[in-house]
């Protein structure tokens, strides 16, 4: 065999391996986050999303008990499905980050998605590198937004694959609730959960959508379920929750992130 061609070998058996470690460190950390026999820690990082003063002083005045609802209600669903683990789930607040993440593609080709979805792992893997902190087990990255700049959020991504979120939130304290929701759902993503919502409408679906199918009369329903989104008020109709006090996880979804069979 020539040292040309010994060298080519060796270069694509390495690009295989190297490859074959990262699936296989994928499907590992897939596995192990819902096991659901030891702590899963969610770090939020805040990123200020359109560099205004009020998202700046916000930013400055979180603190990890902004988030503490979101522990309480992962522990309180889980513990319904008959999960065992006091805390399922612990969030912590991590460092300011200075920059932006790759930006969604719009129109959805897959190639473009797929190459997003490279960008993004890459770079948060840049980020929680630069971090004075032990490497979390889900990244939840959440940009803030003034209220009085931007009235309205695009869309949040969370990634199983990777177990990164990219949430779009109001730098508003009087939000905090709704935030959180968005977060969770995101978190959820992270873990294997779906969308159970209509894309276009964004109007829950029956019945995976909805906290209590089985209501009579359906509507209008108290709750939301967590994947569903928002809660059924008719058939064309849909309120966000204000908090996750307004919010369960319906059977599809606890089936989806292994809480039940």
């Amino acid at each position: 065999m020539s040292r040309g061609n010994f060298l080519r070998i060796f270069r694509i058996g390495l690009l295989l391996y190297l490859l074959a470690m990262v699936v296989l460190g994928a499907w590992l950390s897939r596995s192990r986050s819902t096991d659901w026999d030891a702590t899963l820690w969610v770090a939020v990082y805040p990123i200020n999303a359109d560099g205004s003063g009020v998202t700046a002083d916000y930013i400055a005045r979180l603190r990890i008990e902004n988030f503490q609802d979101i522990n309480d209600f992962v522990a309180g669903e889980a513990r319904r499905y008959g999960v065992e683990l006091d805390d399922p789930v612990t969030m912590e607040l991590a460092d300011l980050v200075a920059e932006q993440p790759p930006a969604t593609p719009v129109g959805g080709q897959a190639i473009a998605v797929m190459w997003w979805s490279l960008r993004l792992r890459y770079w948060a893997w840049r980020i929680e590198r630069a971090q004075a902190r032990p490497a979390p087990d889900v990244q939840m990255f959440v940009r803030y937004h003034d209220p009085a700049i931007t009235p309205a959020l695009t869309h949040s991504v969370g990634l199983q694959k990777g177990l990164i979120g990219v949430v779009n939130a109001f730098a508003e304290r009087d939000m905090t609730g709704e935030n959180n929701f968005v977060i969770a759902h995101e978190l959820l993503h992270t873990l294997g959960a779906t969308d159970k919502y209509d894309a276009e409408t964004t109007l829950p679906g029956y019945p995976d959508g909805y906290a209590d199918p089985e209501r009579d009369p359906l509507h209008p329903q108290k709750q939301a379920e967590l994947m569903g989104g928002r809660i059924p008020i008719s058939i064309s109709q849909a309120d966000m929750p204000e908090s996750l006090r307004q919010v369960v996880v319906g059977p599809a979804t606890a089936r989806e992130i292994n809480w039940t069979n």
